[in-house]
């Protein structure tokens, strides 16, 4: 079941008197309509993230933006937002076109920090496992709104999947157990139908993750990347699957500035709260430091899918040069001191680097292609 408002239920009534052919079948009683259904929903504001569509243009060798004739033309800040962040994820070379990198990730039909992750991934050996969460953060929202008066009962459902590190792996969970009722069940449609029934989850939507993995399986076998065997519950697991999301997803890093569940993002001045979704929602236990999939502002400044990192591992994964880029805050501090404390022979001598590199720059300028790209 989906949320509907009063809006979209007399809508469909109008659809269905003025209908020349064809029926129209109302699943909600009449009463319930009215009584309690919300006048309206709030309008969906577009939030989309332009990574993916500038990808897309840089791989099909469009890149004067300018000239391209856009239904409704995104920002300029926008543009160049998205080519910063492509930027980060080492998709663009020092000329500001795709590099190696970058011309892979374009083979995934993802979010550019997605593909990164799963790249990153084949690293750490942890690909069978990212394949899912890719998998089920690109399909619909598996959990469904719980009717009035279950609220409780599905939340306790939703408890056996839970995973004390995070949304992320919580979602490994649902997926597995998911293929298992499937394997398990004799009629495999009303199984799969009862089953998630059960539980409060959307049959269609772990389907569709089924179809988009098989998917992204085959595109690794087709660009010839390597497929880790599932280890997934192992602490070393664990560990290297986190270290798979922030290659990607080091720029949406929130912090949890009160203990009380108020999250700052790192990149921009606004706090947000965790998703009513999320896991840790049902715990009373609300990590600091967290890794986000996306941020919602129509969803009441929600970040969805989060997981627990460490400070520590954000800055030995995240590039030094995006590090700098971060406008200044408490929390910058803080992963500052986190730099200093691992290492503070090594930051006295890059500082030394740094200054000794100045001088010779200073000696001896460099030319505009020996610098390192600025986006215009």
């Amino acid at each position: 079941m989906l949320p509907i408002s009063k809006a979209q239920a007399e809508m469909h009534k109008q659809m269905l008197s003025t209908s020349p052919s064809g029926k129209l079948f109302c699943l909600y009683p009449e009463e319930f309509t009215y009584k309690e259904m919300k006048p309206d929903f709030p309008a969906k504001m577009q939030e989309s993230n332009l990574t993916s569509m500038v990808l897309f243009l840089k791989r099909m060798d469009i890149a004067g933006f300018r000239h391209c004739e856009f239904l409704s033309r995104p920002a300029p800040e926008s543009l160049m937002q998205a080519l910063e962040d492509l930027d980060y994820l080492a998709a663009l070379d020092n000329d500001g076109n795709l590099s190696e990198f970058g011309i892979i990730m374009s083979e995934f039909p993802l979010d550019p920090q997605l593909s990164k992750s799963i790249l990153a991934s084949c690293e750490f050996e942890c690909v069978d496992e990212m394949l899912t969460i890719a998998a089920m953060v690109t399909a619909p929202n598996c959990f469904l709104h719980a009717p009035s008066g279950t609220e409780e009962i599905a939340l306790t459902c939703w408890r056996k999947f839970s995973h004390p590190a995070g949304d992320h792996f919580t979602l490994i969970n649902v997926f597995n157990a998911f293929k298992q009722a499937s394997t398990n069940s004799a009629g495999q449609y009303c199984s799969n139908e009862k089953w998630c029934r059960n539980y409060f989850l959307s049959c269609s939507a772990l389907r569709m993750a089924e179809i988009i993995r098989a998917e992204l399986v085959e595109i690794m076998k087709r660009i010839e990347l390597p497929i880790s065997e599932p280890d997934f519950g192992s602490p070393g697991n664990i560990l290297s699957i986190k270290k798979a999301l922030l290659s990607g997803y080091f720029m949406q890093i929130a912090r949890d500035v009160d203990g009380s569940g108020n999250y700052l993002m790192l990149t921009r001045r606004q706090v947000a709260q965790l998703h009513p979704f999320s896991s840790y929602c049902n715990t009373r236990r609300s990590p600091e430091w967290v890794l986000f999939h996306e941020f919602s502002i129509s969803e009441d400044n929600s970040i969805r899918v989060v997981s627990e990192i460490s400070p520590h591992l954000f800055v030995e994964l995240a590039p030094q040069y995006y590090f700098s880029n971060l406008p200044p805050s408490e929390s910058k501090d803080i992963l500052q001191e986190v730099i200093d404390h691992l290492s503070p022979v090594s930051a006295i001598k890059e500082k030394q680097k740094t200054n000794s590199d100045n001088k010779e720059n200073e000696k001896y300028p460099q030319t505009p292609t020996e610098q390192r790209c600025i986006i215009q």
